[in-house]
């Protein structure tokens, strides 16, 4: 293995969003051994970079599902924007369905309303941690903040007549299936969506090139890197073009099951430390 690959949310950060000492320990080892190592996550540039920098990684970073690729030097190498008459169609049927949805831009991301916005998130917090109390999510949501800064405006119209506005992602909620599955059926038609998730109650809307795989592949190409010399490893539905494309692809423990079936190897949870787990497996193969 010559590269490594990892995603953040639910795979090298644990659920307190950091990255823990003996994740950052094992990276270090492999790039000791002359490994590279690149970040591939659904967040945007700025919210994936604060995680590392805290435990002094600095690594190239896919970002937004692949949308964006930058150097470890901060030079935006690739991107794969929206079309947009592609994001107002997604617009468009997500205010059909009253489904909260945000725009994540070249100027950050977008929402319309704050209040709806952390409404949002304190159900779906409540929804996976029936036992925290009503202080403890609220806190939660506002975290959220912290992750990505949100900046709020009255309409989305408004953001699409701008000709200095690029839109490479959007991401929508909501804690009805049958809603985010009528979505999902009404967009999947269109040619020029990739649509996949990251957790149970959302959906992601890229442009087709803006996959974590696709956008990885090009980045290895350009480090002299073949596909089946990368170790890969993933939680999540937004994982999974990057898990099946590379050499060695690692479900996390905590990867829901269509993940882990797709993948010859699943190593421990990112509570357990998995990250580091799946680096020392594969060093010792590599002995």
């Amino acid at each position: 293995m010559k590269l490594i690959a990892t995603d953040l949310d639910g795979t090298l950060l644990n659920e307190e969003g950091k990255v823990s000492q003996k994740n950052a320990e094992a990276i270090k080892k492999a790039t000791d051994f002359g490994i590279q190592v690149v970040v591939a996550t659904g967040r945007s540039y700025e919210a994936a970079s604060k995680p590392l920098q805290e435990v002094g990684i600095t690594a190239p970073v896919i970002c937004l599902n692949g949308a964006n690729t930058y150097s470890k030097n901060k030079e935006l190498l690739r991107e794969a924007p929206l079309g947009r008459e592609t994001a107002k169609d997604v617009q468009k049927h997500c205010e059909e369905e009253n489904i909260y949805f945000e725009l994540f831009t070249n100027e950050g991301v977008y929402s319309t309303s704050r209040e709806k916005f952390i409404q949002v998130m304190i159900d779906i917090l409540k929804s996976a941690n029936p036992d925290m109390t009503e202080d403890e999510i609220r806190v939660g949501a506002e975290h959220r903040f912290q992750n990505e800064e949100v900046q709020f405006i009255d309409h989305y119209a408004t953001l699409f007549e701008r000709d200095d506005l690029t839109v490479y992602k959007i991401l929508a909620f909501s804690l009805d299936d049958k809603k985010l599955k009528d979505l999902f059926i009404n967009l999947d038609v269109n040619p020029d969506l990739a649509i996949t998730s990251s957790g149970e109650v959302n959906l992601e809307f890229n442009h087709p090139d803006a996959q974590k795989g696709i956008a990885l592949e090009a980045l290895a190409k350009s480090m002299g890197i073949n596909m089946d010399e990368v170790m890969t490893l993933g939680d999540n539905f937004n994982d999974v073009s990057m898990l099946t494309m590379a050499g060695r692809g690692v479900a996390m423990g905590n990867a829901v099951e269509e993940i882990k079936a797709l993948c010859k190897y699943t190593t421990k949870s990112n509570e357990e430390h998995g990250v580091a787990y799946a680096i020392e497996e594969m060093l010792k193969d590599l002995e």
